[in-house]
């Protein structure tokens, strides 16, 4: 059953326009370069189009790997195809692994997390949404739909590639959750000395949503945005696993890098600002020797 009859899911015709206008998102997200502004996290401030954090961002993550299980579970049947390929299956499969670590269990983990301003929870979910549809109706229909489909994506060596691909997602996603975790224990840590501090003195409880500190684990000693170039790597496996040739996975990593790029160069700004330059020290922000 289409919920928007011809889009969602969407005709073959209109996949093609999607993914060719999905191509010019970067100019969009270039905006950021121009602007301080930034509703969430770090930069978040006092307003009354604010959302819990919480909430916001599972509003703002969740439309992402629901769309595509919608479109998985629809497009297939209406287009005649009776089964998937197990690599169909199995790139699906690890679109709903991140997004159900990053959309469900990330806010659920958070010790704390600032709120999230109306105009970027509306913002991530378009993204979220033109993404997954792009993705989802590769996956459905309109890429690889049997063996000899994924040798030719693929080439001679298809199961290496794809095999090589997967195990780089992995590599990526344990290195985003190993970072992750670092930043929640640095807001656990705090929390916890709070509660001491309260119980001793009968203060007040405060929260710790802006408590911020610079983390010196893993790669955060080289770049003090390594959780976001670990996710870059697992999409460049997804990308790697899917073959040069699909545009919808090229264009996520694409798009990923023009998103989150300008936000991790403006956030070592806000580090210096904050803890001043000798602190940061020779950390870059995402790319060690570039940026």
């Amino acid at each position: 059953m289409a919920i928007i009859e011809g889009w969602l899911p969407a005709t073959r015709e209109h996949y093609d326009s999607i993914v060719f206008w999905w191509q010019f998102f970067p100019l969009f997200a270039s905006y950021q370069w121009l602007t301080s502004w930034y509703g969430m996290g770090k930069t978040s401030v006092d307003s009354k189009l604010n959302l819990p954090g919480r909430i916001g961002w599972m509003i703002m993550e969740c439309p992402g790997f629901m769309t595509l299980l919608y479109i998985m579970s629809t497009l297939t049947e209406k287009e005649g195809i009776t089964d998937l390929p197990w690599q169909n299956k199995v790139l699906a499969g690890l679109f709903v692994i991140h997004y159900s670590y990053r959309a469900v269990m990330f806010p659920i983990m958070a010790p704390s997390m600032s709120p999230l301003h109306i105009g970027v929870v509306l913002m991530a979910m378009s993204f979220q949404f033109v993404n997954a549809t792009c993705i989802g109706s590769w996956l459905a229909a309109y890429g690889p739909t049997t063996a000899a489909d994924w040798e030719a994506q693929l080439g001679p060596f298809s199961t290496l590639q794809f095999v090589v691909g997967i195990a780089v997602f992995y590599l990526g996603l344990a290195a985003n959750y190993f970072h992750d975790d670092e930043l929640r224990e640095i807001r656990r840590r705090e929390e916890q000395r709070r509660e001491r501090v309260a119980r001793e003195t009968g203060a007040k409880l405060e929260s710790v949503s802006k408590h911020y500190q610079v983390p010196n684990t893993g790669f955060f000693k080289y770049m003090l945005y390594p959780h976001y170039f670990m996710e870059w790597i697992e999409w460049l496996g997804f990308y790697t696993a899917c073959g040069w040739s699909c545009v919808p996975a090229r264009m996520f990593l694409i798009n990923e890098i023009a998103s989150m790029l300008p936000r991790a160069v403006k956030g070592r700004k806000w580090y210096v600002e904050r803890f001043g330059e000798e602190k940061i020290g020779k950390r870059w922000a995402i790319i060690p020797g570039v940026w």
